[in-house]
């Protein structure tokens, strides 16, 4: 069965709402991407106007921002260390906005999706 965008079919108080359209293409949507720690894949999706959207599913490296320096370093990622989205991602190392990461220097906070942008940008924590 499609993964739709669309409005539920039942009402917040449990009644049915009826339906005047069938499922168009443009309201579908896709499975999650869990980008998980290794060697880097892309997979590559046509969007809307032949646009590309980069789904990251396994990354090493990460754009780490160091306050202090106020400049952009690119870090080898050693592991997962916690995730605000699922407790039991760290167990799988699936990365998510919100995961903190152990790098080269330390620990860095992800401040972007990679699995809807192809790349993980990080800040670097104290």
């Amino acid at each position: 069965m499609a993964i739709t965008q669309t409005r539920p079919k039942r009402k917040l108080t449990g009644g049915r709402y009826r339906a005047y359209r069938k499922k168009r293409v443009f309201e579908m949507g896709s499975l999650p991407s869990y980008t998980k720690l290794g060697k880097k894949t892309l997979r590559l999706t046509r969007g809307v106007g032949n646009n590309r959207k980069r789904a990251l599913l396994s990354v090493e490296t990460a754009n780490v921002y160091i306050p202090k320096e106020k400049k952009y370093e690119q870090m080898k990622i050693e592991t997962i260390l916690e995730n605000p989205a699922n407790r039991h991602f760290v167990r799988r190392n699936i990365m998510t906005k919100g995961t903190i990461i152990k790098t080269d220097k330390g620990k860095a906070r992800i401040t972007n999706r990679p699995g809807q942008e192809g790349i993980v940008n990080a800040v670097l924590l104290g």
